[in-house]
């Protein structure tokens, strides 16, 4: 199943170079926790402070699969702590990536 997600970034320049940085250097244990929740490829692009995730999954992943495992990994949780000074929810989210709609495919 592919799912399509997106956030935007806090508009600073210097954070979103930092934040592109860490993305570069992914720590283990993070890329570790997503292949373990059945994702099988991820992808994150940006253009300008908004981000688009493309993720590929397999049959055992479910969003709320993923939010209690994510939830139990205490580096994951280290690594979500980072990354909030960088991202900014979308007006009226509590979520920090929103699941987007798709509207064509040809």
């Amino acid at each position: 199943m592919r799912y399509c997600l997106t956030l935007d970034l806090i508009d600073d320049p210097v954070l979103i170079r930092e934040y592109e940085e860490h993305h570069k250097n992914v720590w283990p244990e993070i890329l570790e926790s997503i292949k373990g929740s059945g994702i099988t490829s991820m992808g994150i692009y940006r253009y300008g402070t908004r981000l688009f995730m493309i993720m590929e999954t397999d049959s055992t992943f479910s969003f709320e699969r993923k939010a209690a495992m994510d939830d139990a990994n205490p580096k994951v949780q280290q690594w979500e702590t980072l990354m909030l000074q960088y991202q900014q929810p979308f007006e009226g989210s509590v979520q920090k990536w929103v699941l987007m709609d798709k509207i064509f495919q040809s």
